[in-house]
C-alpha cells in the first residue's frame, strides 16, 4: 500500500531570470563608477622653494635636490644621473635603510622630480620623502605674490 503525504509536493526550481537582472544591474553600476573614476582634474599649484642650508645635511641621510633647470644635486655636489646612481648604489651597499630626502624648487618640472624618485626606487631605498621648506619672502619675489586660487571642482 502506497501512502501519500498530505502536504502537496512541489518541484524546486531555480529562478535564473531575477539573477540575470541583478547581474546586469551590477555590471551597469560598475561601468558607471569606472567612467567617473577616470575623469582627471588638475589644479595649478605653486610649490614652495626648497632650500637646504649646510646645517641641514646630516651624515645619516642623503639629500637629493633638483633645481629648475633639471640639475641633480647629491647633498651639495652637482652630479649627473649616472654619477648619482653610482653614489647611491655605494651608499645602499653600506646601509639600505638610509633615509633620502628629495627636494625641488617651485619651478622644477615634475618629470625631473620623478626621475630622481625613480632612480632612488630602482636602487632599492625604502625610506624616501620629499623635503620641502618654504623660503622667506625676501629670498624670492615669487614667494611674495599671493598663491593662485584653484578653480572650483565640479
Amino acid at each position: 500500500m502506497k501512502l501519500r503525504s498530505p502536504i502537496a509536493h512541489k518541484k524546486t526550481r531555480l529562478e535564473i531570470i531575477p539573477l540575470i537582472d541583478v547581474m546586469f544591474f551590477l555590471l551597469a553600476s560598475f561601468m558607471m563608477v569606472s567612467l567617473t573614476m577616470s575623469k582627471q582634474q588638475t589644479i595649478k599649484v605653486d610649490l614652495p622653494v626648497a632650500t637646504a642650508a649646510k646645517s641641514d645635511f646630516k651624515p645619516d641621510m642623503i639629500n637629493l635636490a633638483v633645481n629648475a633647470k633639471g640639475d641633480l644635486f647629491y647633498n651639495t655636489d652637482r652630479v649627473s644621473l649616472p654619477d648619482a646612481e653610482r653614489r647611491l648604489s655605494e651608499r645602499h651597499a653600506i646601509d639600505p635603510n638610509t633615509p633620502i630626502y628629495i627636494s625641488g624648487d617651485a619651478d622644477t618640472r615634475h618629470a625631473d622630480m620623478v626621475k630622481a624618485l625613480d632612480l632612488v626606487r630602482q636602487i632599492g631605498f625604502n625610506k624616501v620623502a620629499f623635503n620641502v621648506k618654504a623660503s622667506s619672502a625676501a629670498a624670492t619675489p615669487a614667494a611674495a605674490s599671493p598663491a593662485p586660487t584653484a578653480p572650483p571642482v565640479k
